[in-house]
Parts: C-alpha cells; sequence; structure tokens
C-alpha cells in the first residue's frame, strides 16, 4: 500500500483496508495539489466528510482557512447571507454587516455538504463565484472577489434533480470537475468488524465501561448485514449496546435486535419511513441522556463515598475535589460553588421544576424532551451548542422546542 495513504489513515482515524477505500484517498491526494472543484458523492452516512479535510491538508492552502457548510441545515431564506455575507439593513434582524463563508475562506478551503439541496437562487450565485470568483453581499451592489476552493458533496442523485428542474446542470458540470465516490460500507464488508473494534473501544473510554466484543456468530451477522446507514449507523448501534447491554461478549441473538432490515439479504434494506427516522433520532437523543446520567451516578456516588469517610468536598459544576483539613469551614457547612463568579450578588436559583414534572412520563417522547432540556441548561440556551451535543441540526433542535413547548 501506498505510504501516503496509511500516513493520511493515521492522520484522519480512517479504519480501512479495502482497495475501493484506498482508491478514495489516492484520488483525494492527487488532486489535492491543484484548484479544480472537486463533487464527493456516496449514501449517507459512509465518510464524505473525510475528503476535503484531505484535500485541504495535502494543498498548498492548507495553512489557510477551511470552513465545513451543511447546505441542507441553513434555513432557505438565510442561505445566502450565509454563503455570502450581508449589509447592515438588508433584512430584518441584519443589525451589522457580515461576512458570509465566501469571504471568511479566502485564500482557503469550502467544503458545501448537502449542495444539493441549495435553492435555485443560490445555485445561480455559486455558479458565478465559481466561474469568476465574484459574489455580492445581500443587501449590496458593490462586487466582491474571493479565491476559495470548492469541494462538493451530497447524498443524492443529482441527476435525477437536474431532471426534475431542482438543480442546475451547468453548475453540477462545474462542481463536478473532479468525482470522487465515497463506498458504501457493504461494499467494503472487510472493514466492517475492525470497524466495530475500534468504536467499541472508543466508547469503552467515553463512558467509562467495559470493552463490547462479539462472538462469532454475532461478527457473521455484523458482516452480513448491509447497513443502509452506513459507518454512522455501525457507529450508533456500537454505541447503542455499549450502554444498553450488561453483558460484554455479544452474541448473535442478542445482535440481531439492533439491526433492521433483512440480514445477509442480497437486496437493499428497506429504508425507513419519516416516522420511523424520527424514531431513530429520538433514540439516538435518549441514549446520550441515559450515558450523562450514568455519568452523573458515578460521580455522585464518589461523592457520597468520600462524604462516608468523613472527607469534606468540594462541589465545583459537575467535578468533585477534596479540600484540605485545614479548609474545613469553621460553622462545619461546605459551599455549593457553581462554575460561576456572581460577585456578591445572589446565586442563580436552579429551577427543576419542568424536569421534576416530566420524570414520570418515560416515552421516548418524554425522555427526548428531558434531554433537550437538560442539554439546553447545560449550555445556557444556547442552541447551537446544544444541538451539537445532541448530534442533531439546529432547525430540527428549533421544531423540538416549538413541538414539546420548552421555554
Amino acid at each position: 500500500m501506498n505510504e501516503n495513504i496509511n500516513n493520511v489513515k493515521r492522520r484522519f482515524g480512517i479504519i480501512g483496508f479495502d482497495p475501493a477505500l484506498d482508491h478514495v484517498i489516492d484520488v483525494a491526494i492527487q488532486v489535492a495539489v491543484t484548484d479544480l472543484s472537486v463533487l464527493v458523492t456516496g449514501e449517507s452516512g459512509s465518510g464524505k466528510e473525510s475528503v476535503p479535510k484531505i484535500i485541504h491538508a495535502y494543498s498548498p492552502r492548507k495553512t489557510k482557512t477551511y470552513i465545513a457548510v451543511n447546505c441542507g441545515a441553513i434555513p432557505e431564506g438565510t442561505i445566502d447571507s450565509e454563503l455570502f455575507g450581508h449589509e447592515k439593513g438588508a433584512f430584518t434582524g441584519a443589525v451589522d454587516s457580515r461576512k458570509g463563508y465566501f469571504e471568511e475562506a479566502n485564500g482557503g478551503t469550502l467544503f458545501l455538504d448537502e449542495v444539493a439541496d441549495l435553492p435555485l437562487s443560490t445555485q445561480v450565485r455559486l455558479l458565478r463565484v465559481l466561474e469568476t470568483g465574484e459574489y455580492i453581499r445581500v443587501g449590496s451592489s458593490k462586487v466582491m472577489k474571493t479565491d476559495v476552493r470548492v469541494v462538493a458533496a451530497t447524498n443524492v442523485n443529482i441527476a435525477d434533480r437536474i431532471a426534475k428542474g431542482k438543480f442546475r446542470e451547468d453548475l453540477y458540470y462545474r462542481l463536478n470537475s473532479v468525482p470522487i465516490r465515497v463506498p458504501a460500507l457493504r461494499e467494503r464488508p472487510g472493514d466492517i468488524y475492525p470497524l466495530f473494534v475500534k468504536f467499541a473501544a472508543d466508547f469503552s473510554d467515553k463512558y467509562h465501561v467495559p470493552t463490547i466484543s462479539l462472538t462469532e456468530e454475532a461478527q457473521a451477522v455484523l458482516r452480513a448485514y448491509r447497513w443502509p446507514g452506513n459507518v454512522r449507523q455501525l457507529k450508533n448501534v456500537t454505541e447503542q449496546i455499549s450502554i444498553i447491554e450488561k453483558e460484554r461478549l455479544i452474541d448473535a441473538e442478542t445482535l440481531k435486535p439492533y439491526l433492521t432490515g433483512p440480514v445477509g439479504s442480497n437486496l437493499p434494506a428497506v429504508m425507513p419511513t419519516d416516522s420511523e427516522r424520527q424514531d431513530n433520532m429520538q433514540r439516538e437523543i435518549v441514549f446520550k441522556f441515559i450515558a450523562e446520567l450514568q455519568r452523573e451516578v458515578k460521580e455522585l456516588k464518589a461523592t457520597v463515598s468520600q462524604l462516608a469517610q468523613n472527607q469534606p468536598v468540594y462541589v465545583q459544576g459537575t467535578h468533585h475535589h477534596v479540600l484540605p483539613d485545614n479548609a474545613i469551614p469553621a460553622d462545619g457547612q461546605y459551599p455549593f460553588v457553581t462554575t460561576h463568579e456572581h460577585h456578591g450578588a445572589e446565586p442563580e436559583q436552579y429551577d427543576d421544576s419542568e424536569v421534576i414534572e416530566d420524570t414520570a412520563d418515560y416515552s421516548m417522547e418524554g425522555l427526548e424532551k428531558q434531554a433537550i432540556i437538560a442539554a439546553l441548561r447545560r449550555n445556557k440556551d444556547n442552541r447551537k451548542l446544544t444541538a451539537q451535543e445532541l448530534g442533531i441540526s439546529e432547525r430540527t433542535l428549533y421544531r423540538k422546542i416549538k413541538e414539546y413547548g420548552i421555554s
């Protein structure tokens, strides 16, 4: 194997030995030294996001800015502003001028994920900047210039979008100067079990639990399954098993319920319905919530153990520190101090009434609501950070907040 390919795998944490995967990396390295636009295609969850990182890291632009944009997660009304910037007063809420991603990434690389979701009006602007390097901020008439390398990605059939009039054919050919197709996980079956082993070790470290392993029969089931969600699905399944199962050696019968679709079938697994996708999203959020609760319980046990040994405990946020004996207050009371400094003001009271009210609801929806509330509080109502922690888009988080009536 090419030593460069090995180096790339080590650098970016890529697991796999299949020739199809090596080919993807090899093409990415070769095209990196050029300024050609690249279109990365492949099924959702196959790992397309690694390709633009490789291209940027091995390009002459590697010391400049790299920005990844999920075009499908940005509302249609603000996508032009996000990409090209806007002037003060350009629209309601535009209280200041703002640079867009093409301006921020000048001299560097811009990765446009889910590019097929761009509105047609934005596609026209994108085509212009790709061909001439020129763009105009929203609300301005001044033509600006940028020098950006664009790598785009999609998991849909763009030919179908073009036929339906939802994607510009000229933009497709401009983006597709160099096509790179990332193989689906089922196309490299020899990589499935090594990936499982890597994920199992990662989640063992993350959640402080013994590493799970598979019997030979379970390994055969794992390799036979078609993985419609690809590497992302395999990672999620490994995380779920690591959290839920008490036995650390997983047999075939234990594994099968975590998989959907026909095991060993030559036919593609049935794509989930909208309702099933919603259920899967809820499960992922709930699993993360359960893992966070497990961590907090472990820390609480450690605190109780210290108190049982008559050791004073100083609590700061979720981290517990034993105070030296000479730091014991005269009144014997140990303060509970948050990570915020109040400078003499009264500490902010933590109102958990909403969580207490919801703890009686153990439905998937009830648990999901609790998980969202808890994440919002941990991130001080910062919805961007909350969405990142929960592994969902900001758009989905806004919808969930409205759906559950979370204030």
